[in-house]
Parts: C-alpha cells; sequence; structure tokens
C-alpha cells in the first residue's frame, strides 16, 4: 500500500506569494501520488481563500506581520503577530506532522517556516526576485533547499542548498485565445492592444498615469486595463471625467481578472504596462510579451526595481520610474514601441529567455527528493539500532 504523503504550503499576502503555490501542488501530487494530502497555512484573505479552496486545499489561517524598515506604529503589532503565528503553526504543525513544508516566500511564511524547523520537517522555500527579500534571506537559513528565479539571487544563500528553477506561473496562462478574446473584451480587429496591470492588488499611481493619457491612447489604440479591486471606482469616475467621447469599442476596465481572463488578454495584447513583481514578469516572459514595466517604489529591498532592470538589461523591456510617469514620456513610450512591430518582437523574444517552463515540476522534485532523503536516513538508523540489538 503507498503511503500517503502530507505536504504544508506557506505563503499569501498578495497574489504573487498564492498564485505560484497551485501549479507547484498540482506536480506534487503528480510526483508522490494523487493521494498526496495538501494544507495551506497563511492569511485568510479574500485573495488567498478564494484561490486555495478553489483549488480544493484545506487551509488554515496562521497569524504574521510585515517587517518594515521605516517608522510605522503597525510594526509593533507586527511583532506580536509573528509570535503569535509561531506558536499557532507549532500547535497545528504538531497535529498535521507533515512530511515537509513548502514555502512561497515572503513574511507570511515566515512563523510557519521556524516552527517547521524547530520539528526538523524537511523544508523548501522559493524566492521570486532577483534580490531576495528580508524574509526570504532570513528564511533561506533554516530551509533545506532554495529555489530562486534569477542568478543574481544565488549569491544569497549557501551554494550547496540552492537551485535556480524559474517562476512557477498559474496553470491556464497559455491557453488564451486571440479570436475568444476579442468578443470577451469587445475589441475590434486591426488595432494594436494594450494591457495595462498593476498587480494583483492594482496600482494607483498606474491607473492615475493611464487615465491622464486616455484621450490620446483611445484615437489609436485599444486598452484593456485591469485597475484593483480597491481602486476600480476611482479610476472609473477619473476615466468618465477624461475620456472624450464615447468609448465604447476603444477600452475594457475592469477590477480584477481572473486566469482565464488574464489568459485571454495576455494572448490579445502587443505591449503590456505593469508593476515588475517578479511573477507578473514571470507570467509576461512566459507569454512572450514586450512590456513597460514601472517598479513599486515602496517595495521591500528595492525588489521590483531589480526585477525590471535585470529583464532590461537583457533587452525583454523599457523601464520608467513612478517618478517620471509624465503624460508626454508614458504615451510617447506607448506609441513608439506600439509603431515599432520589429522592436516588440526582439523585446518579446529577450523577454521569453527568463521564462522556466518546467519551474513547478522542478520544485515539487525537490520537495520530494527532501522527503525520500528523510526516509532513507530514518530507514538507515533502523537498520542501524536492529543491529546492535542483536
Amino acid at each position: 500500500m503507498n503511503k500517503t504523503y502530507r505536504i504544508v504550503l506557506a505563503g499569501g499576502g498578495t497574489g504573487g506569494h498564492i498564485f505560484p503555490l497551485i501549479p507547484v501542488a498540482k506536480e506534487i501530487r503528480a510526483q508522490l501520488g494523487e493521494n498526496t494530502e495538501l494544507l495551506y497555512f497563511g492569511p485568510a484573505g479574500e485573495l488567498e481563500q478564494k484561490i486555495i479552496s478553489e483549488a480544493g486545499i484545506a487551509s488554515i489561517r496562521i497569524l504574521s506581520g510585515k517587517w518594515r524598515r521605516y517608522f510605522d506604529l503597525r510594526n509593533m503589532s507586527d511583532v506580536f503577530r509573528n509570535i503569535a503565528g509561531f506558536f499557532q503553526s507549532l500547535y497545528y504543525l504538531y497535529r498535521y506532522m507533515p512530511d515537509a513544508v513548502f514555502s512561497k516566500g515572503a513574511y507570511a511564511a515566515v512563523p510557519v517556516v521556524f516552527a517547521a524547523w524547530v520539528y526538523r520537517i524537511p523544508i523548501l522555500t522559493q524566492d521570486s526576485d532577483a534580490t531576495p527579500g528580508v524574509a526570504n534571506r532570513i528564511m533561506g537559513k533554516f530551509a533545506d533547499r532554495i529555489a530562486v528565479a534569477y542568478p543574481s539571487a544565488t549569491k544569497f544563500f549557501e551554494p550547496s542548498r540552492v537551485a535556480i528553477t524559474g517562476n512557477p506561473i498559474r496553470e491556464g496562462l497559455l491557453m488564451g485565445n486571440v479570436d475568444r478574446a476579442r468578443g470577451r473584451f469587445g475589441c475590434p480587429p486591426g488595432k494594436p492592444v494594450l494591457l495595462v496591470l498593476g498587480g494583483s492588488l492594482g496600482s494607483q499611481a498606474i491607473n492615475r498615469a493611464i487615465v491622464r493619457i486616455l484621450p490620446r491612447l483611445l484615437e489609436r489604440f485599444f486598452v484593456i486595463h485591469q485597475t484593483g479591486q480597491a481602486n476600480y471606482d476611482e479610476t472609473r469616475s477619473r476615466f468618465e471625467e477624461h475620456a472624450l467621447g464615447d468609448a465604447s469599442g476603444k477600452i475594457h476596465m475592469a477590477p480584477f481578472f481572473d486566469t482565464g481572463e488574464l489568459s485571454d488578454a495576455f494572448a490579445l495584447a502587443d505591449l503590456i504596462v505593469s508593476r515588475a513583481g517578479a511573477n507578473t514578469i514571470s507570467e509576461i516572459a512566459a507569454v512572450g510579451k514586450p512590456a513597460i514595466l514601472i517598479p513599486l517604489p515602496s517595495a521591500a529591498n528595492d525588489e521590483q526595481r531589480m526585477n525590471a532592470y535585470e529583464i532590461a538589461r537583457a533587452g525583454g523591456a523599457l523601464v520608467l520610474e513612478e517618478s517620471n510617469l509624465g503624460e508626454n514620456l508614458l504615451a510617447g513610450k506607448i506609441e513608439e514601441l506600439l509603431d515599432d512591430a520589429a522592436l516588440r518582437q526582439k523585446m518579446a523574444a529577450s523577454i521569453r529567455g527568463f521564462y522556466h517552463a518546467d519551474a513547478s515540476a522542478r520544485i515539487a522534485e525537490s520537495v520530494a527528493t527532501l522527503i525520500h532523503d528523510r526516509e532513507a536516513r530514518v530507514t538507515a538508523f533502523d537498520r542501524l539500532i536492529s543491529f546492535f540489538r542483536r
């Protein structure tokens, strides 16, 4: 009879730290058996609960707090949230006692990783960025294996425990269809398409910058714009103030795209304007689309800027700083790229080089190896004990 393995998945806080858990979880089941039990430990936000429940994975809420490197009263309360999360993790890990923990990194996974280390449960943590954040660097000291997306990240971890795997992307993201997308978004044929993304939470700065130049853009291009749930009403209101005349057949605006909608938007897009979160970049690389990346200035460890310039140095993207989002500069760069098909094709080929199709499988294989290595050590120890008992 095959053994039933138990795996804890840890992460959350943003879409980039929750979406990749799902394809890795699927690969873990493919390698360890479909009866493998999966349990998610992390925040109980709306996004986390939606994604995890849709994947059919049970979840346990674990408290955690951010580690801000600036003065904020929440820093004090978050210390206690992390302590509480650590003891929660100790309790639930003891009850569940998994065979391994897979951490998608970031602050939400820290209490879980610390507790797993106490029990000597095998840990694999994955870092998505060109420069790992503080939380991931700390967790890397306790993890048995560290998977990274960029070669530049390897220097922050012990060489014998780190491997470059790339970033897992959502299943179905490569299933977009241009004809279906035109019907879904109301896009007429013949018009270049601009896709605007601000990450899973949206970007107020990008939303406002795009709205200011919409009248100019809509004269020549079709715009698909994901605003983020919290920013949709404001962006829609500003759009109605700035857009001239009837905008039907010129723009599709929505607070959030699910995987099916986003896959179609990617398929239809000629150019993408986006934040520079690691997983967003990985998704853009997977679909091979040229991009204008606008790093989030307040991102921890300046990670988005590092990600963006890593891609730009390879020729896969153009980087604009948020502080330079003047109307003429942004509109001019969008027009320049949408008018130059050869340049877009060259950029697309460059950014596609950052896509690792086997990332999920390689991470799952590393989790399985950790488990089997531990089983082999236990078996060897049992044999040694049996020998001396003779």
